[in-house]
């Protein structure tokens, strides 16, 4: 599982001309979900991404809170193209989720990240769609964290007879 993680003054997600969600100061993280995640990927990301201190504390030393700390919003737009290779110069996504199953995996992703930290400031895409993000970036700051799933062993369905 992989988070791209920007620190933003604000951001905004429409679908089919309509504004569909939208934070204030906070985090927009873009979430990708790989084929062989498991509970414990996303839990890590969950875990990181509510505890990622990247705000000043009241001293103004750097990096000292977090989203959770400071009650900021985190806008989540489920993105599979973070999981991609290439073919010459064409993107393919075979290591991404299928569609079905990343949909309820992603589902299982927002509302552990509402337990986690608070369900009024989990705000979201819309899976599936064709979206426009906005975001005003702040610093720029943006992280990339990935919790890189145990590889499940490959099936020989070659008959050794």
């Amino acid at each position: 599982m992989k988070a791209v993680v920007q620190r933003v003054l604000s951001g905004s997600v429409t679908v089919d001309g309509e504004m569909i969600s939208s934070i204030g100061k906070g985090i927009v993280a873009l979430i990708g979900i790989h084929r062989d995640d498991t509970a414990k990927e996303m839990e890590y990301i969950v875990r990181k991404l509510v505890n990622l201190r990247l705000w000043e504390d009241e001293k103004g030393r750097r990096w000292a809170k977090s989203a959770k700390d400071l009650n900021l919003e985190i806008l989540c737009v489920s993105q599979f193209t973070l999981y991609h290779t290439m073919k010459g110069n064409k993107p393919d996504f075979r290591l991404a989720m299928g569609g079905e199953h990343s949909e309820q995996f992603y589902n299982e992703f927002l509302h552990q990240m509402k337990k986690a930290h608070s369900e009024e400031y989990i705000k979201n895409g819309k899976f599936g769609a064709m979206m426009q993000v906005q975001l005003i970036n702040d610093g720029p700051v943006t992280l990339e964290l990935e919790a890189v799933p145990e590889r499940k062993p490959e099936t020989n369905t070659e008959s050794t007879e």
